[in-house]
């Protein structure tokens, strides 16, 4: 079915509103541009107290079910060394799709897998005073539903990395914003009090996340999500 241009499949996106003021998210994209290319305070406000490197799970395939295989278990199989700034592929000893009965499938590259954000969602819902008013945004370019390139409003970020804004809770952040077959997490997210704020960027296969001390260290410290310390200036 074809969509006549200037109008919008819906005016949601993972069953959430489309936030048309995009203005609340101003404060990160300036911010963004500010930052050093390559470099975490590309992605994120370099103001927040601490930040954190979370890496997405490689998966192993049990029958029907989907097992997450951290990253600290493929450098072990392999004889490589998992430190804060390793690139996936630098824990394999050569390129590969697969290492069977390790690993079946590699990261998710610019999407948060549900179990992972929902371990993450219940750390960060503790440290908003707006657990139930966030914005949650999703990368234009994707091309599932979009239409028009202007409606709706695109929060404007540096490099292309421009995003649809919803409204929700810290919840939303497992839904699936992308229509059936598809499967897209929110690649932005943040609480109406900007306690803090995570990016799950397009091009890398680790989610980052800027908060409080307290924040990201019980991120740090939560059985089930594999994160490293992070600071502003590193690379991505």
């Amino acid at each position: 079915m074809s969509v006549p241009r200037g109008s919008f499949l819906a005016v949601q996106l993972g069953g959430l509103p489309v936030e048309k003021d995009v203005s609340a998210g101003v404060w990160i994209s300036s911010a963004r541009r500010r930052g050093r290319p390559g470099t975490v305070s590309a992605l994120l406000p370099s103001d927040f107290e601490a930040y954190a490197r979370v890496l997405h799970p490689a998966v192993r395939y049990d029958g029907d079910d989907d097992v997450e295989v951290p990253w600290a278990e493929v450098a072990a199989h392999n004889g490589t060394d998992l430190h804060p700034l390793v690139r996936w592929d630098a824990l394999l000893p050569r390129p590969v799709e697969s290492q069977p009965p390790v690993w079946d499938d590699g990261p998710s590259e610019g999407h948060l897998p549900v179990a992972l954000a929902a371990r993450l969602g219940s750390v960060l819902g503790r440290h908003t005073g707006t657990p139930a008013d966030c914005l949650l945004g999703r990368w234009d370019g994707f091309g599932f539903d979009l239409p028009d390139p202007e409606i709706p409003p695109r929060l404007l970020l540096r490099g292309g990395k421009d995003v649809v804004l919803v409204r929700g809770t810290v919840d939303d952040a497992t839904r699936n914003l992308a229509p059936e077959p598809h499967e897209q997490s929110a690649n932005l997210w943040w609480p109406a009090d900007h306690a803090w704020c995570v990016v799950t960027d397009i091009d890398l296969t680790s989610t980052y996340v800027g908060g409080s001390a307290d924040c990201v260290d019980e991120l740090l410290r939560t059985p089930g999500i594999e994160a490293f310390p992070a600071a502003p200036e590193e690379p991505v």
